[in-house]
């Protein structure tokens, strides 16, 4: 199945990202900025504090506590995932600069998402993953490092059509499988077709099908810092190692067909504070 990310999509996603709300409760010096404004399920909500009164603001957001990092002088910020798991309406944020409390309300807006049958064949149809390969990809998820390394949109990581959008729900073998959705966007590239880095960031995960990793086949993570890392599965070939720094455009790898998979292809997957959120804003405009 190929999907086509229409225009007017795009133009909608860009509106959406570009168009913020500034507030200032009475008799506070702090001010809040909220992006954007009126998010629907899949987005990443940016939360922009401005001369916060504490070294150590912080946001709570349905019911939990995320930290705010340095962005500019007097400015820090905390993004927050939304996924198609959450419930839609009215949902309140508040923002806590270690002196002062303010509360709002965000809308988050509800959006449909489609389902797709995916058919594994019998060798990988009993495919249930490791513990190492979870665990190694849980940490990896969970990295909060307080370095921002990207700058500016991201690039796409491959050539391909995209051949699945993020938040699908699945049917597996003709079960469904609750509580699923597609964490991320499906790349319909050729075998060996070139993967590369969407923006600066370091090599934090290396994990080959050789050691384990059943689900994710070869896979990279980035850490592209401050809670945002992204994930490429079912590689070929793998050209980075860990530690090591890519820039945005370096190529770190091949499309494949490792591990659970049906086809070559490139699994794209974006994580923001360890939920996966919808790659595709990231693209179109710049959550600097």
């Amino acid at each position: 199945m190929r999907i086509r990310v229409p225009e007017w999509i795009k133009s909608l996603v860009l509106a959406l990202i570009t168009v913020g709300v500034v507030l200032t409760a009475p008799g506070m010096a702090a001010q809040v900025r909220v992006n954007p404004t009126s998010p629907e399920l899949g987005n990443t909500l940016s939360v922009v504090l401005e001369s916060p009164t504490s070294a150590t603001p912080k946001v709570t957001w349905q019911g939990k506590t995320y930290p705010m990092f340095a962005i500019g002088p007097n400015r820090v910020r905390a993004l927050l995932p939304t996924t198609p798991l959450d419930q839609p309406g009215a949902k309140p944020l508040q923002i806590n600069d270690g002196t002062q409390l303010q509360n709002l309300t965000v809308q988050l807006r509800d959006r449909s998402f489609p389902t797709q049958s995916i058919w594994l064949p019998p060798d990988k149809e009993e495919l249930n993953g490791t513990d190492k390969e979870f665990d190694r990809v849980d940490a990896f998820k969970a990295l909060v490092t307080p370095e921002k390394y990207w700058k500016g949109p991201f690039l796409r990581p491959n050539a391909g059509e995209i051949t699945t959008i993020y938040g699908v729900r699945r049917y597996y073998n003709g079960e469904f499988a609750k509580d699923y959705y597609h964490r991320g966007v499906d790349y319909g590239g050729e075998t060996g077709s070139a993967v590369v880095a969407p923006a600066a960031g370091r090599v934090a995960l290396v994990g080959r099908e050789s050691d384990g990793f059943e689900i994710h086949g070869n896979v990279i993570g980035l850490d592209h810092g401050q809670g945002v890392a992204g994930i490429f599965m079912h590689l070929s070939r793998i050209d980075v190692k860990e530690g090591d720094f890519v820039q945005p455009g370096q190529v770190i790898g091949a499309v494949g067909a490792t591990g659970a998979s049906t086809g070559p292809h490139l699994h794209w997957g974006l994580y923001v504070q360890g939920k996966a959120v919808d790659p595709v804003p990231w693209r179109y405009a710049a959550i600097d």
